[in-house]
């Protein structure tokens, strides 16, 4: 799933729904099919005044996700009377499309992407405005507030440099460590590194090292448990380049990075994405690191090849190394934003409270196997052990790579970071001559911003 900084990251979100788990209320998930013929809930929100909203959408109208806001967007014009023209853009309409309107006075009402790229691209440029008035707005079942886990309403990554919430999630997005049930039985997650290794055994992780952040989440995820969440992109951003060599938890997880390598698949890094991601499907591999879009891309890629192979999907999290005091775990949300120069802003807001309705949510995992902010919805079974971890009340929530790849908009991790981390994936450079090079090409990189 190659992208363009974490804007193609949600592509791989296109699959049809997996089996669930009940949820506590006994609320269960429809069929794909079936949630499309359900009734439309009832608005909590209507706008007094505002008869129509221009959206403009990251997904295609084809794609799972884009099917069931379609729906929504049908279903609030039939209990609102309020229209939804909507655009369907694709991944990179942010910097292709709404960054460069945001200066004339053709703007949608209505985006959505994730945040590092919302951050990066429109709240940087002054072009969102304050959405925390949407968390008392009433869904069809209680306010978005209610609905919506503090995890993710009221986290740095959310909110601007003013402490204003700049976006509204609908989607939720983490990592693990995957594996096949059926083919370890007994499985015990690890409680130290020296248990992993133990797991991983003989070149047994598939990586496509051709795709940047694929590589970079060892580092990137035993760095963060050293420093805390923000580290990574607060040394990214130390136009000394110091704060690398500094922090010794940046030496301890690139020592933990080279030996994670060791496990790596011959090839891993001569590939073609998603070649040794679909090794790990057809079983040459045991462990693979990937989003949870991972289940999706490898039962897509089995059912394509035929022949009635299935994996039983299970997963778990990084552990935390020894002298590390942060268990953290990375997310990344799609979310909803409004522009700055709206011309319907309270059909837009209201439009975002109604979607956040338990039935019409319910699309995302049912129909595109996709996890959302919401707790009281099913999951699907795939994804049950990751939403039980993004959960766990002990584990800070961090950014996917901790926002690093957003730092000076996508360029420090392409120019300065990947290839560093690919080099000490690939044995060239050690882990104290990895921190010596980024603390080296930091500063040099910062002096040609000017």
């Amino acid at each position: 799933m190659k992208r363009t900084c974490m804007a193609v990251l949600a592509l791989a979100l296109t699959a049809c729904g997996a089996p669930a788990a009940p949820a506590e209320d006994e609320f269960s998930l429809p069929t794909a099919a079936a949630y499309f013929t359900t009734a439309c809930p009832e608005a909590g929100t209507k706008p007094a005044a505002d008869k129509e909203l221009t959206y403009w959408s990251m997904w295609t109208k084809d794609e799972p996700q884009g099917k069931v806001l379609r729906h929504a967007a049908d279903c609030f014009t039939k209990k609102t009377g309020v229209k939804v023209t909507i655009q369907w853009l694709g991944r990179a309409y942010l910097r292709q499309n709404l960054l460069p309107a945001l200066n004339t006075g053709t703007v949608p009402d209505l985006f959505d992407q994730d945040l590092t790229n919302i951050r990066a691209a429109i709240v940087s440029a002054r072009g969102t405005r304050p959405m925390d008035d949407v968390l008392d707005m009433k869904t069809g079942d209680g306010t978005v507030r209610d609905v919506l886990p503090a995890a993710y309403r009221d986290t740095p990554a959310i909110k601007d440099d003013a402490g204003k919430l700049f976006a509204v999630p609908y989607i939720v997005m983490g990592n693990a460590w995957w594996y096949d049930k059926k083919k370890v039985p007994g499985f015990k997650a690890p409680r130290t590194m020296d248990e992993l290794y133990a797991l991983l055994g003989d070149r047994s992780v598939a990586l496509d090292g051709d795709i940047g952040y694929y590589a970079a989440w060892y580092f990137d995820q035993l760095a963060a448990r050293y420093v805390g969440p923000g580290g990574l992109a607060k040394a990214a951003q130390d136009p000394t380049g110091q704060l690398w060599k500094s922090e010794p938890g940046f030496l301890k997880a690139a020592e933990h990075t080279a030996r994670i390598a060791t496990h790596l698949v011959d090839g891993w890094d001569a590939g073609k994405f998603p070649q040794i991601q679909q090794r790990w499907a057809d079983g040459d591999a045991a462990y693979l690191f990937m989003g949870s879009w991972g289940p999706t891309e490898t039962r897509e890629y089995l059912a394509k090849q035929g022949g009635g192979q299935s994996i039983d999907y299970g997963s778990f999290q990084f552990p935390l190394p020894d002298g590390a005091a942060h268990d953290v775990i990375e997310v990344q949300q799609i979310a909803f934003g409004v522009t700055a120069k709206a011309k319907h802003p309270e059909a837009a807001k209201a439009f975002i409270a109604y979607f956040l309705t338990r039935d019409l949510l319910a699309g995302m995992p049912a129909v595109a196997d996709s996890l959302t902010p919401r707790s009281d919805l099913p999951v699907p079974s795939d994804l049950a052990d990751l939403k039980a971890a993004l959960e766990d009340p002990a584990k800070k929530h961090t950014l996917f790579m901790d926002g690093l790849d957003g730092v000076a908009d996508g360029k420090f991790a392409e120019q300065v970071f990947f290839p560093a981390d690919n080099d000490l994936l690939r044995g060239r450079l050690t882990p104290a001559a990895f921190v010596d090079r980024l603390a080296t090409a930091t500063a040099a990189f910062w002096k040609t911003q000017g």
